[in-house]
């Protein structure tokens, strides 16, 4: 599966990436997409789809999620604005932990700006 990256420059516009990845990927009805849903009980996704969505979200953009990724992440839009952030898109999310901060920038070339 392969959707263009080209004009994702924002956080904003991963979140809308990702919606018409996950609505075209997996049917699931737009609607359900909004920025509280949580991503497996809201959207309807299994543990597995998720980590799916991970892949082609690292694919698409050259970034890596590290171990653990699914215990930091409950919403849809935490899962955007981690992938923002590991992207150089928006700054670091106030909900990881400091540790999971590390592991992110050990495996990507995160801005410092951004951070």
């Amino acid at each position: 599966m392969s959707i263009s990256v080209e004009g994702v420059s924002n956080w904003m516009n991963m979140f809308r990436w990702i919606v018409k990845l996950i609505r075209d990927v997996y049917g699931i009805d737009e609607a359900k997409l909004t920025r509280t849903a949580t991503l497996e009980t809201d959207c309807g996704l299994t543990i597995e789809q998720v980590e799916e969505v991970l892949e082609y979200i690292s694919d698409s953009f050259g970034i890596r999620f590290p171990e653990g990724t699914l215990d930091e992440l409950v919403k849809l839009e935490e899962l955007c604005l981690l992938a923002s952030w590991i992207a150089g898109f928006f700054k670091r999310p106030p909900f990881i932990s400091a540790e999971f901060e590390a592991k992110c920038r050990a495996i990507n070339q995160i801005p410092e700006n951004v951070g």
